[in-house]
């Protein structure tokens, strides 16, 4: 399978402290603020009943946009409708599927597709942690299929119909977790097959295969009015690695929401990304909440993001 999945030091030398610093010192910037308003727009979130989606539901409703959340439970989405109607007096709708079933995904894309009005913003935000590996009903990973193969399906899927609109902003809630896949991407074991699982390198090698996904996308987008970003959305309380076991509850209950902030924040920064003028037409780049920082070496490698491209069509059964 090549060089990529043989690391051995492939991207040492290419590492750098500046990097880490930076990480570092955003970790307690706040968000860069946009007051302009979005009347009208149409949203598409994915997994917004709770945590970061539905805060960012409520900050573009609040300033104007129309609502489309991509849930599992129907329940919590008309839940989620009604109250964004009543308070914000905008249209919201929903569409119902699971982010880690091949079919729900393929079906909501192709609904999506079809649509005859334009998609202004599209924020992949479903996510999980799981410290066991699981198998999905299609035989994939889990974490790799929701994390990362969901968007990735989406956005093929939809990449022309955004390419025919000449304007639309895509961004991906992606992790400063994708560091934890400091060798970059086993390419010959996307499934975890041949090795031992680890929560923590498998969310970071699903973060670092978005962004992979992001410089393929850039290049086919250049040009074109549409762009696509990928953000760190802080340290925020969610419910993520809520379905783990008794320790990481303890631990995330104890130790990591005592320091986390409200995923308002990650909403503030996810409609400045969404909306300002300031980031108009940039593209392919990764922002801890607004700030732009450089991804790791193994996210910037043009061959391993063709080869994984060309992997991931045919895993997400779109070729």
């Amino acid at each position: 399978m090549g060089s990529i999945s043989n690391p051995v030091f492939k991207y040492w030398k290419q590492y750098r402290w500046s990097n880490v610093f930076a990480m570092v010192r955003n970790s307690t910037a706040k968000p860069a603020l946009c007051s302009e308003t979005f009347q009208n727009r149409l949203v598409v979130i994915t997994g917004a009943t709770s945590g970061i989606g539905y805060a960012a539901s409520r900050k573009y409703a609040s300033l104007g946009a129309n609502i489309l959340s991509i849930n599992r439970s129907e329940e919590k989405s008309r839940q989620l409708c009604e109250e964004i109607k009543r308070d914000y007096r905008v249209e919201c709708d929903f569409m119902i599927a699971d982010m880690s079933c091949l079919a729900d995904i393929h079906r909501v894309g192709k609904e999506l597709a079809e649509m005859d009005g334009e998609i202004d913003v599209l924020i992949h935000n479903a996510g999980i942690y799981i410290n066991q590996k699981t198998v999905t009903k299609d035989g994939l990973e889990m974490t790799f299929t929701v994390n990362f193969l969901s968007s990735f399906i989406l956005n093929v899927l939809l990449k022309d119909k955004l390419l025919n609109q000449k304007k639309a902003r895509v961004i991906m809630v992606n992790s400063e977790g994708h560091r934890f896949a400091v060798w970059g991407l086993r390419l010959d074991d996307l499934n975890w097959d041949k090795r031992r699982y680890t929560g923590l390198v498998a969310y970071g090698s699903a973060k670092l295969a978005q962004l992979l996904s992001m410089m393929v996308l850039d290049e086919y987008f250049r040009g074109s009015g549409v762009t696509i970003n990928a953000m760190h959305p802080g340290a925020v309380t969610t419910g993520t690695g809520k379905d783990n076991g008794p320790f990481y509850k303890w631990y995330k209950k104890n130790l990591i929401d005592r320091v986390s902030q409200s995923p308002e924040i990650s909403a503030e920064a996810l409609y400045y990304l969404g909306v300002s003028r300031a980031v108009e037409g940039i593209s392919g780049k990764f922002f801890n909440l607004t700030r732009e920082e450089e991804m790791t070496p193994p996210a910037v490698d043009r061959d391993a993001a063709r080869e994984l491209w060309e992997i991931s069509l045919k895993m997400g059964g779109l070729k």
